[in-house]
Parts: C-alpha cells; structure tokens; sequence
C-alpha cells in the first residue's frame, strides 16, 4: 500500500502490517500519516469484519520516532498525528486485533491496547519506557492501563516505567491470548477468521455493550442489552441463524 504502512485483504479479514523494521517500526510523521489512511481505508471498506495489527521484523513497534524533529508540539502530534490512527478503532464496528511480537512500546503499547483483542508472544511486552524520558504514557494507555490494572497497580508500571510481560498481561486482562514465538500473526488471522464468520450484528452489539459496561450500572447495561436483543431478534441473520441450529447446518451471516 505505502512505504511504511501495508494492507492486506483475505476476504472478510484485512490486515495491517507497520514496515519500518530498521527502527523497529518506530512512527515518524510520514508513518503516522500512512497508518490512519491505512485505518480509514478499512473503515470505508463494508466488507471487511475483522482487522490484524502487526508489525514486521524484530517486535511490533517501538513508539513514536524521538528522532524525528516536528516543528508541531507534541499535543498538536498526538491530537492531528496519532487520534485519526488510534480513534476510529476506538469507536469501529470492527473488531481489531493486535499480534504482538518482541516490544509494542510506548504509543505502540496503545495502538495495540486501542485494539479489541491481543495475541501476544511468550517473549513479548508491552514496554511503558515513558519515565525514562520525562513524558506520562499517551495514546489512551493511561485509560487502558487503569482500566486493566486498577489505578494502585497502574500508576505503580507507569511512574516506574515497567515491561510487562505476556504472563502478567494475560494475567490481568491485557491480552487474551499468549503463543510461542514466530506464531502470534499466524494465530491472529486465524482467529479473525472465527471471528469473521460470526454474526456481525451480535459482535458489534457486543463490543458496545462492553465498552459502556464500565460507566453503567447494571441495571442501566440490562436495558441497554434488552434494546440490542431487539434489534437483534428482528435481524434476518437471527433467522438464519436460528434456521441453521434447527437444520444443524453452519449458519452463512450477511450483516443484515
């Protein structure tokens, strides 16, 4: 697709691949810049269900390029730079996931922490090599962090500025699931496969219903959840569905 950034689609499944491996995939302006046209292209794409997040070389992304000099301030880069790369995942209808190999550090800790889901190597990290430099973690991870670790534990990783490996991250939620080295892209596509094939209406309905879950009571998510069941229940994916179980067949979800 473009120099540092490609994309890839296998039917219902894209995946983006950060190529810049000798900076070990740090983002410069022209990176960045390539990584949201990437996002947005598959956003603007209606047939696509499920997007994988990769780098190539030696680990998944060392953060932003320190570098690279702009004459923008580093707010103006992340609000113009980074949100269009990391927002529309935020908010998509897609499911991402992040395969992550070797170190995802810094705002490559956030861009694969913005994604739904993340396969990890067992030899790899997500690094918070904030502190060391004098800056706070950005990109969102200070949301995601806390959300994860709770707020003791997560101010504890970032003002000392830990790696946290896949055991630990899998341990709290930060990862889903952990592979052996060279086979966290492979295990990715695989998944977003399986997930492809799902309904897509039901997977959207639950990513939001997730999402909101943490700033709403139960009683809040219960109704929320009795609007979504019925949309649902009204979609003809839920017959199809419901025709398949009752023919023991594999159902063939269309999104509508």
């Amino acid at each position: 697709m473009t120099e540092y950034v490609s994309l890839q689609r296998n039917g219902l499944v894209a995946t983006i691949l950060l190529k810049r491996p000798d900076a070990y995939n740090a983002l410069n302006e022209k990176m960045r810049l390539q990584l949201a046209q990437a996002v947005a292209e598959v956003e603007a794409d209606a047939t696509l269900r499920v997007v994988v997040i990769a780098g190539v070389g030696r680990g998944f992304c060392a953060g932003a390029d320190i570098k690279s000099r702009s004459a923008k301030t580093s707010g103006e880069v992340l609000e113009e730079e980074f949100r269009p790369c990391l927002a529309p995942i935020w908010s998509s209808d897609k499911i991402y996931i992040a395969a992550v190999h070797g170190y995802a550090a810094g705002i490559g800790a956030a861009i694969a922490l913005a994604c739904d889901l993340i396969v990890m190597e067992n030899t790899a990290k997500l690094a918070l090599a904030f502190a060391a430099i004098g800056l706070i973690p950005d990109g969102g991870l200070c949301w995601h962090l806390t959300r994860a670790l709770g707020s003791r534990r997560a101010l504890e990783a970032i003002v000392e500025g830990q790696s946290l490996d896949a055991e630990l991250c899998a341990k709290t939620g930060l990862a889903n699931r952990i592979t052996d080295p060279g086979d966290a892209l492979a295990t990715a596509q695989t998944w977003a496969a399986t997930i492809a094939d799902a309904a897509p209406l039901a997977v959207t309905a639950a990513k939001r219903l997730v999402a909101q879950s943490g700033q709403m009571d139960i009683h809040d998510i219960f109704s929320y959840e009795a609007k979504e069941q019925t949309h649902l229940a009204q979609s003809k994916d839920h017959d199809r569905g419901v025709a398949a179980f009752l023919g023991r067949e594999t159902p063939v979800f269309k999104g509508s």
